[in-house]
């Protein structure tokens, strides 16, 4: 059925690891009666964490998908006479820091975002990392304050968090009523109005009742300052509250801060507790009055393949088709799912779309809108709305699908790579395809997950983003695959890189009886212009000292020479080759000769351009009493660490530092130790940094030592 897209809302639920996202979002689904029971994290029992890991370790690992209805407004929850049922997409999105890239790509194709903060612990690094990401893709938030029945919440410290921390204009438009085990209900600022909820329906009712006098105050001074920040956004407000700021009607104020919202220029923040039922109703009304629809932005611009000009798809379904598919899962049932957002246009179920990474046409044989991991198969999907498409070849995380005569491509997401591998093997022989083959999967859902072969040593590596990322892909492999594996230590990924520019001639000549082989290359060799990642070649050569047909087989020479860098055979990022001069033999020199040529030239010459190990380094941040400080900030002086700010958060120190990979294995563990287990820590990757030079004698070592 073709619905109104200005009463969609496409949204997702972001926040630090355990501020009750997937608890929010279990509320979300009760309330539009999507699930009459509710599923509790804690139990094991929620239905968007439906992985069996994700039920045993109460933590999300991939974003699920759901779709719901809401109806708005409402009355004591009552509809009124000019309700209207609002359409929601909503992806809950993992909190943990190995799986940033589920969050990275769901923002990607969101319009607006729920972002969680526990009113006890605040602003997280978690939280940071995620609002990052969502400034990037500038994807207009809510803010919504989760635990208000905890010991120690504070709503509006968190308000001011969000401030300073996160350098946002985090405006309150509720005030909460009582706290802690006294939170009952709130104060609508923009209604003027307080609203309690009660207990005996799961709060799905509320009183609506006189600000409590104690408070008056308080809300007197709240409401001026909302008033004041929607007055200085928009100036027709502001010469009515210089005038008179009762004068501004309740719609004004809604209308100025879903503008302010959409242009990012306001947060506006609400509060409540998700495992005590309170407060998510508001929250769903607040996302329909002040996150954006699909129909608000004036369309996705992407780029035309053949006339490589830059093109806008509205978002109206008599747009050609242009969809953006961001994840890809196996499910059991029915296979291989593409998960993708239409931006434009409109998709039956059965036609065929082309992908324009490799131009080829796709047949989607059904589309399905999603329900975590159960599916309801619908006829067509329209512009603005989040499905899952059936029965493709090769479609990837990033890949642009469109109507087949109007090709355009939508920008594709980039994915940090893996710092991290270990090497597996199937515990039995018979097992080696169905590891092969289970591997070869969980790499194609997951971008920041790589499967590689030592050359070396034979083994199977597997590279992700932390220990976790890879204990699950493990796990996952024993229980969807049915495939145990051993697995050796954990390894950092290092590189290596070019350092100094460097002039070489190589010459290779080879003769065995008969045709030989002959090729001589001049080319310098040094690091590559910023920003610039793989291989930068130009040829500067006058005449035909090397004929045009060899030169792309220097070219590839390099290019695979820099997966085995010179030191200990770790890959080289970056570098920038220019040939300037050459010779060849009429008889002797063939393609092949070329190619090797600039292999040989990259081994030699790498020396001479100062070839260095790097080696990826954390940021680490670790929430500890003030007691253990000393002994947390020696240990991590041990480790090669580098503190980058000391802090204090919620009666707690806080320790900012850079530390490398290598030296964080089992640190975990010892931060235990060293606070009787009262510090918490989070990791994530920061950059590549060049190694001392005693740690990378030990890295080319230990490397040299594998393949002998």
């Amino acid at each position: 059925m073709a619905r109104d897209l200005k009463l969609t809302r496409n949204i997702g639920i972001a926040a630090h690891i355990d501020a009750g996202k997937t608890t929010t979002t279990e509320r979300i689904l009760f309330y539009t009666g999507v699930s009459h029971k509710i599923g509790e994290v804690h139990d094991g029992a929620s239905t968007m964490d439906w992985m069996e890991q994700e039920a045993e370790r109460g933590i999300t690992i991939t974003s699920a998908a759901t779709t719901c209805d809401w109806t708005f407004p409402k009355e004591n929850g009552e509809p009124t006479a000019e309700a209207q049922d609002y359409h929601f997409n909503i992806i809950d999105t993992p909190g943990h820091v190995d799986f940033t890239v589920e969050v990275n790509r769901s923002l990607r194709v969101l319009d607006g975002l729920v972002f969680l903060f526990s009113a006890v612990d605040g602003v997280e690094p978690q939280s940071e990392t995620n609002w990052r990401l969502a400034d990037n893709y500038k994807v207009p938030r809510i803010g919504f304050v989760n635990k208000m029945d905890r010991q120690g919440s504070d709503f509006l410290g968190v308000c001011q968090q969000v401030k300073d921390m996160l350098k946002s204009n985090a405006v309150p438009i509720v005030l909460n009523i009582g706290d802690e085990d006294d939170f009952k209900g709130i104060v609508d600022l923009v209604k003027n109005r307080a609203i309690v909820w009660h207990d005996d329906n799961f709060g799905a009712t509320f009183d609506v009742v006189a600000i409590p006098d104690s408070m008056k105050d308080e809300v007197r001074k709240y409401r001026a300052m909302l008033i004041e920040e929607v007055a200085s956004y928009d100036e027709n407000l502001l010469e009515k509250f210089m005038e008179d700021e009762d004068s501004i009607t309740e719609e004004e104020v809604h209308a100025a801060l879903r503008a302010a919202v959409m242009d990012m220029a306001i947060i506006p923040m609400v509060c409540g507790s998700s495992f005590k039922n309170k407060g998510v109703q508001f929250l769903l009304d607040a996302v329909c009055r002040y996150l954006p629809s699909p129909m608000d932005k004036e369309g996705v611009v992407g780029m035309n393949p053949d006339t490589e000009k830059e093109e806008i798809r509205k978002p109206s379904v008599n747009e050609p088709f242009a969809a953006l598919a961001f994840k890809i899962a196996t499910d059991p049932f029915v296979g291989r799912l593409a998960f993708f957002r239409a931006y434009s246009g409109r998709l039956d179920a059965g036609s065929y779309v082309l992908n324009n990474r490799s131009g080829k046409k796709e047949r989607i044989s059904r589309i399905y809108q999603m329900h975590a991991n159960k599916q309801n198969a619908i006829d067509f999907i329209e512009a603005g709305d989040i499905g899952a498409a059936v029965g493709f070849k090769s479609i990837k995380t990033g890949d642009t699908l469109t109507d087949e005569k109007h090709p355009i491509v939508l920008e594709s997401m980039d994915f940090p790579d893996p710092v991290i591998g270990i090497a597996v093997e199937p515990k039995t022989k018979a097992d080696v395809d169905k590891l092969g083959m289970g591997l070869a999967k969980l790499a194609e859902e997951d971008p920041t997950f790589t499967v590689r072969s030592d050359e070396a040593s034979g083994q199977t590596i597997i590279s992700g983003m932390g220990e976790l990322h890879l204990d699950i892909i493990v796990d996952r492999l024993r229980r969807e695959f049915k495939v145990e594996v051993n697995q050796g230590q954990p390894q950092v990924e290092y590189k290596e890189a070019i350092t100094q520019s460097a002039d070489h001639r190589e010459v290779y000549k080879k003769q065995s009886g008969g045709r030989g082989k002959f090729a001589d290359i001049v080319f310098t060799i040094e690091p590559a212009d910023e920003g610039v990642v793989g291989l930068q070649f130009e040829s500067v050569i006058k005449g035909g000292n090397v004929p045009k047909e060899f030169i792309p087989s220097i070219e590839k020479g390099f290019k695979m020479a820099m997966q085995n860098g010179p030191l200990a055979g770790f890959e080289v990022d970056a570098m920038k080759v220019t040939l300037r001069d050459g010779s060849y033999h009429d008889v002797d020199s063939d393609q092949l000769s070329f190619e090797l040529a600039a292999k040989l030239g990259f081994k030699n010459s790498a020396r001479a351009a100062k070839a260095v190990i790097m080696e990826p380094i954390m940021k680490l941040e670790v929430i500890t009493p003030e007691e253990n400080m000393g002994d947390i900030v020696g240990d991590l002086n041990r480790r090669r660490g580098q503190m980058s700010s000391m802090g204090d958060r919620a009666g707690a120190k806080t320790v900012k530092a850079t530390v490398p990979l290598s030296e964080m294995f089992g640190y975990v563990t010892t931060l235990r130790t060293l606070s009787s287990g009262r510090a918490t820590s989070t990791m994530e990757f920061s950059h590549y940094a060049e190694t001392p030079s005693n740690v990378s004698e030990e890295v080319i070592k230990a490397a040299k030592g594998l393949e002998s």
